[in-house]
């Protein structure tokens, strides 16, 4: 006999798992299904994110500035080391440790708030009596699961170039797209960015089309025309492959249950994620909007809050967009390109990072903060910010807006001192053409 339940969310990333968890606490018996496996085929929950995405990224991101610091900035502050060296096997091992303790806190999660986990894929079998679904799940121990609502949560895969699939290992896939040079970010932002990727050796074409890739014993061979037309050959040990992701839906087994996807392969939602099908739900890198992993997470908790019958709402425009470069890169709301193109009536303020005291007792005084406001109201619009620290800075911003604040209430704001915080103050005052530190 099949397991019943009240909801079944299949996949576990951020989207997936923080869905399961809010069912659970609302009183519903849930079930979580997801197929990610650790080196030894045990269950890792978390997806994407968790597993070769956010997380062991930031874990890498964080080892490798450490032996940048240790290289070329611990000598200002009269820290002396020699015989500098790297031991990559030990890096990776402390990034599969991190990855492992937050596999390892899903399952807990799961326990505590007592939803049943199955390992394996799942995909719809079917409509059985009084309307409930019928939910396969295939891997080790193969069963069918039964549920009123179901939760679509399968996130998205790279997407590859034609005639380059991915193997890893010279061809390697990565997470994010961008069609043009940062060209989401606020202009100033990008040229900020730009000007500091330069400094650092980058080398940064734009308006290229590929026309071949080779690989070989050496690397691969990228054969590209050039934004004047003109043929180029570029070699390299590497290619990463960035030009966005696709939506995960294979082997959900949408089309014998008539889930309606869009022409880019996109479950189809309305704007509380319901589909087409009665008490069938889909969230995070699977449906419309951003594939970031907080916005998967607060859709996810808007859906379980909804089947409870619940009215939450998601505002896309005050999710919040972290680059983790370094310099670090975050915004919130609209560009002043954006505001412009639609007619908005705008001023802006902004405040560097090299006349923040805190910034400079770190070493770290590239970026500024800037402030979009209307002119009228003086409500946020747009926060943007390039510096240390800035993917932390960004959450103050986004407070502000869900409340519609106005440039003045963060003007207004006290800010500790020295704190990397006080940019975003300054830059609220600048607005006002009253910055005080600069």
């Amino acid at each position: 006999m099949a397991a019943a339940f009240d909801v079944v969310v299949i996949g576990a990333g951020p989207a997936g798992y923080i869905a399961a968890i809010r069912a659970a606490q609302l009183g519903f018996s849930t079930a979580c299904i997801d197929a990610w496996q650790n080196d030894k085929g045990g269950p890792a929950p978390g997806g994407t994110c968790t597993n070769v995405g956010c997380i062991p990224s930031k874990a890498l991101l964080q080892s490798s500035e450490n032996f940048d610091h240790a290289g070329h900035a611990f000598a200002d502050h009269g820290i002396g080391v020699g015989n500098l060296t790297i031991d990559v096997a030990k890096m990776m091992a402390r990034k599969q440790t991190v990855v492992k303790q937050n596999n390892d806190g899903i399952l807990y999660l799961f326990k505590k708030n007592k939803v049943a986990f199955f390992h394996g894929r799942g995909s719809f079998a079917g409509r059985g009596e009084g309307g409930v679904w019928q939910i396969a799940v295939t891997g080790a121990k193969p069963e069918t699961l039964t549920a009123k609502h179901v939760i679509v949560a399968t996130g998205s895969n790279a997407r590859a170039l034609p005639g380059a699939p991915f193997d890893e290992q010279t061809i390697l896939s990565n997470d994010g797209a961008l069609p043009d040079f940062l060209g989401a970010a606020d202009a100033q932002v990008a040229a900020e960015a730009k000007k500091a990727f330069t400094k650092q050796g980058l080398k940064i074409v734009l308006g290229i089309k590929i026309e071949k890739v080779e690989q070989g014993a050496g690397g691969v061979r990228i054969a590209y025309t050039d934004s004047a037309g003109k043929a180029q050959t570029l070699a390299c040990e590497k290619l990463i492959v960035s030009i966005g992701r696709v939506p995960n839906t294979d082997g959900l087994n949408a089309q014998a249950v008539g889930l309606a996807l869009d022409e880019r392969g996109f479950v189809r939602v309305d704007d509380d994620c319901r589909t087409n099908l009665d008490n069938v739900w889909a969230v995070g890198d699977v449906v419309r909007g951003p594939m970031l992993a907080h916005k998967g997470e607060e859709e996810g908790v808007a859906v379980a809050e909804r089947i409870a019958g619940q009215k939450p709402h998601v505002d896309f425009n005050t999710v919040p967009w972290v680059i983790y470069t370094s310099p670090e890169i975050a915004w919130v709301g609209q560009t002043e390109q954006q505001l412009k193109a639609a007619g908005r009536d705008v001023r802006s303020g902004s405040f560097p990072f090299m006349a923040n005291g805190r910034a400079r007792a770190l070493g770290d005084t590239t970026g500024f903060v800037k402030v979009i406001a209307d002119t009228k109201t003086d409500q946020i619009l747009g926060v943007h910010a390039i510096g240390p620290m800035v993917s932390e800075l960004i959450a103050e911003a986004v407070v502000a807006m869900e409340f519609k604040a106005s440039a003045e209430d963060i003007a207004r704001i006290c800010h500790a001192h020295p704190s990397l915080s006080e940019a975003t103050k300054e830059a609220a005052l600048a607005v006002d053409k009253r910055a005080l530190n600069f």
